[in-house]
């Protein structure tokens, strides 16, 4: 099979970066992301990709997949410089899930997606970088991820810049994704706002649907967000896209270990 196997080329003609419609599209996302801090790619996976890696990856997830619990605060770190360590900025929250690394999924759509050269060049020209890059580290690359019945992402602020994920499959029920963009910035942590977000007295946060085969592209490093509890017989699941400004990038043994169990 080719990419356009996988992938709505007619809509999404991401293999002709230099016609009309593709700069169109690259234009339309910029607008997206400038007013809404993502854009979304609906129907961007065809039909037969999403049913081919389910098909893969269902059965795995009993056997092979590291299930990644953990309590958390929306930083991912002990304690904040300037903070006091009851603050409710630092209530902690419940995350998670199962996850099958890129070495698990070699044969699924998802990685032919995840190297095809198009959709980096076309991130890159949305996000106006110079080029984008897979990494070198074949456990982080791509990963699918799945939330069962009371499994969620909880809140959290990005390392990255931006994150790239293919949605496969929704739940049954619940798996609502939520974001309050903008809360903080580079120079005003705005302690205050995150503790009125975590208590659920943000007016402006944001909820949002998606459909099987959209990808999304989120700004997420000031912006907060989460996925609420799936609920039902299936699960959500994920495929998320890593992509580096530069080439050769890898996980350390710490965070393979952390987000895996396992560094190798």
């Amino acid at each position: 099979m080719n990419i356009g196997d996988f992938v709505d080329l007619e809509t999404y003609p991401l293999d002709q970066m230099g016609s009309s419609p593709c700069q169109e599209l690259v234009a339309r996302c910029r607008a997206d992301l400038d007013r809404d801090g993502l854009f979304n790619l609906k129907g961007f996976a065809r039909p037969l990709a999403l049913a081919n890696t389910l098909a893969l990856t269902l059965p795995r997830f009993d056997t092979e997949s590291f299930r990644h619990e953990r309590r958390h605060n929306i930083y991912f770190k002990r304690r904040m410089e300037g903070l006091a360590p009851d603050h409710p900025a630092l209530r902690e929250v419940e995350t998670s899930n199962r996850t099958l690394c890129g070495d698990q999924i070699g044969d699924t759509p998802v990685m032919a997606i995840y190297h095809w050269q198009p959709l980096r060049d076309f991130i890159a020209a949305v996000m106006a970088k110079p080029a984008l890059y897979p990494m070198d580290d074949v456990m982080a690359s791509a990963n699918v991820m799945s939330y069962s019945n009371g499994q969620a992402l909880n809140w959290h602020f990005d390392r990255s810049e931006f994150t790239t994920t293919l949605l496969i499959q929704p739940p049954s029920d619940g798996g609502s994704f939520e974001y309050r963009r903008d809360l903080r910035t580079d120079t005003d942590p705005n302690y205050d706002g995150v503790a009125r977000l975590l208590e659920g007295r943000d007016p402006d946060m944001v909820q949002m649907a998606a459909e099987p085969g959209t990808l999304n592209i989120f700004r997420g490093k000031n912006t907060a967000h989460r996925v609420t509890p799936s609920t039902g017989a299936d699960p959500r699941v994920i495929a998320v896209l890593t992509y580096y400004e530069n080439p050769g990038a890898r996980f350390s043994d710490e965070e393979r270990l952390g987000f895996y169990g396992r560094v190798s």
